[in-house]
This record gives structure tokens, C-alpha cells and sequence, in this order.
């Protein structure tokens, strides 16, 4: 039999237990709801570096080079980026353009876009030598596989992911490269990539006509560029590895509800808009950044409905139970979000 003593101990332990989930469901800010599992909205999806910019440099009309040093920084391999968080908290994609095997910088480049949403603007205009930026990364999907032969159509600022993959090329493989760009003047790291393919470098000013691109069977076919440009490359060359940092067509669609279970309101995603936006008009603190399906910072969990995914960023298992809300919209008529 326990002694009175023991019995006393273990009521009061459980007194205790209950007092404390009493006091931190009331504390809950969606009480009386108790609160579910934390969700993955606002977390970082990789560990963020401090890194100071030591080299501001023009390497094309309108293109700004920089070169970010630290100490043993994280590997990377060819194709990879970088998502740098601007002095104003915007988060923007830069593929690494830099040496591989350098651990102490990260080299990014950036072209200025007149009519974007301020995030190049804000490169140019106040990153300079000296400023601190965090940075997340790096993270790849865009790597160099291994192939036969490679076929490289690069348009403008498109060249930054594929230099490292030029210069990591073995010895006597073949490759060409068709470089297109508005002028040679806008043509950022043209002389290098002149420098390192001779003739198998083919640069037009001006729209390319693909219709004269030769790829040999088995050739890897890689591109980067502008939308249409990408667009129409994979139209031609369907399997055709692809580097956008622009998100893909989030609108028009059809409308939908989106249920918020935690806080039990039920939207309407209208289909010229997104959810995001929905959201926000009922929980303005909802954490977001890119708004282009990269970053990963509005990722929130699904527990029903079935996710049109128009992201860039989460892998399939991620997929399966959570979605970027600032560009992936219902397939069908109703989500459930743990918001």
C-alpha cells in the first residue's frame, strides 16, 4: 500500500501539473482554444550568416558585383544561391558567381530592375562596402549533373549561375553556350566567358533564334534568363534545367475558401488574389517576405484540402502537409491552414 505521504506528494505534484496548464492555456491568445503544435510560419530554412560586403564593383551596364566575407563558410557547388535579406528586411535570390572552393566569400551579382518591386533598387542604391547583410543558405537547385555533353542559353544576368559550371567542366568535355543580352555592354563577365570557351561561345545582341541551337543527343540543356526566354527553351527542349527567380504565373485562378483552423475564420481568396493576402487582411502579423514562392518565410501547415504548388522552394515531403501561401492556391474549392 503507498504510505499517506507518498499519496500527498503525488496529488500535489498533479495539483501543480494542473494549475500550470490552466494558467498557460488562458494565456493562449486564442483562448479558449487550446494551443496546437507551433507552426513552421516565419522560421528560417537554413542557419543565417552575418556577412559584410568588402567589394562593390559595376561589371556590366546596370549590374553590381558583390563579394561578401566571413569566416569557414558553408560549401557550395555550382547552380547554387544565396537569399539575401536587404537592409529593409526584403529578401531577395542571387546565385553564387564567385570560386566554390573559397570559404572565407560569397561573390553575388545583380542587375537593376527599373520597374521591379524595389528589391535590385535597393541593392544598388544602399549596399555598399561596409554594410552588413544577413544571409541565408546556400542551397541549390540548379545543380550541374553529369552528361555527355552540355548546352548552356544564358540571357543577361542568367550568366551568374552558369560561369562556376564553365569553369567546373572537365577537361575535354563538349559544351557551347549561346549568350544573349540587349548590348555587350549589359553583358555582365562577358570577356571571361569569351575567355574560357573560345568558339564554342555564341553571343547575339538581341533575341536569339533558337531554331539554330544544335544539341547533340545526350547533351544536358541548361537555361537562365528572362521568363520568355526560359519559356521558350523549354518549348524546344522539353527536360531543359531551368534557374527563375521570378515566381511562376500565380494568377488568374479560381476563387476558394481558406478555412484558418486556429482562429476559426473562414476566407475568401478572391482569383486575381492571393492567399497571403487574404490572410493578412485577418492577421496583419502574419510573417511573409519574397512573395515569390523562394524564401519559405510564409510556409504554414495544410491539415485539409488539396495545394495547387506554384513554389520554388519546398521539397515533395514538405509538400505533402504544408504550402508557401504567398503563390500556391487550393486545387479545388476549400483549404484548412493551422493558422
Amino acid at each position: 500500500m503507498p504510505k499517506p505521504l507518498t499519496l500527498a506528494v503525488a496529488a500535489g505534484a498533479a495539483l501543480l501539473t494542473r494549475r500550470a496548464l490552466r494558467r498557460r492555456i488562458q494565456a493562449s491568445p486564442l483562448w479558449p482554444l487550446p494551443a496546437l503544435e507551433e507552426p513552421t510560419s516565419g522560421r528560417p530554412r537554413s542557419r543565417a550568416l552575418r556577412l559584410t560586403v568588402t567589394s562593390r564593383e559595376t561589371v556590366a551596364d546596370g549590374v553590381v558585383q558583390l563579394r561578401l566575407e566571413g569566416r569557414d563558410l558553408p560549401r557550395w557547388e555550382p547552380g547554387a544561391h544565396l537569399d539575401l535579406v536587404l537592409p529593409s528586411g526584403l529578401v531577395r535570390q542571387y546565385s553564387l558567381c564567385g570560386d566554390p572552393g573559397d570559404r572565407s566569400s560569397y561573390t553575388v551579382a545583380a542587375r537593376l530592375v527599373e520597374d521591379g518591386r524595389g528589391g535590385s533598387r535597393e541593392v544598388h542604391e544602399q549596399v555598399h562596402e561596409g554594410v552588413e547583410l544577413e544571409v541565408r543558405g546556400p542551397r541549390n537547385r540548379f545543380p550541374l549533373v553529369t552528361a555527355e555533353s552540355y548546352v548552356f542559353v544564358v540571357g543577361g544576368i542568367g550568366i551568374t549561375p552558369v560561369l562556376p559550371m564553365l569553369r567546373a567542366l572537365p577537361d575535354g568535355v563538349e559544351w557551347r553556350l549561346l549568350y544573349a543580352g540587349r548590348s555587350r555592354a549589359s553583358m555582365p563577365f562577358l570577356a571571361e566567358v569569351e575567355g574560357l570557351g573560345g568558339g564554342r561561345v555564341t553571343v547575339v545582341e538581341g533575341r536569339p533564334d533558337l531554331g539554330a541551337l544544335e544539341v547533340p543527343e545526350g547533351a544536358a540543356v541548361y537555361c537562365c534568363g528572362p521568363e520568355g526566354l526560359m519559356a521558350a527553351v523549354a518549348e524546344r527542349f522539353p527536360g531543359v534545367h531551368l534557374e527563375r527567380f521570378t515566381p511562376l504565373s500565380t494568377l488568374p485562378g479560381d476563387a476558394f475558401e481558406v478555412e484558418l483552423r486556429r482562429s476559426g475564420r473562414v476566407l475568401t481568396v478572391p482569383a486575381d488574389s492571393s492567399v497571403l493576402a487574404a490572410v493578412r487582411e485577418e492577421l496583419p502579423d502574419t510573417a511573409y517576405s519574397c512573395e515569390q514562392g523562394f524564401c519559405g518565410t510564409c510556409q504554414q501547415r495544410v491539415l485539409e484540402g488539396e495545394v495547387e504548388h506554384r513554389d520554388e522552394l519546398l521539397t515533395d515531403g514538405e509538400r505533402a502537409d504544408s504550402m508557401l501561401i504567398c503563390v500556391s492556391r487550393a486545387r479545388g474549392g476549400r483549404l484548412v491552414l493551422d493558422m
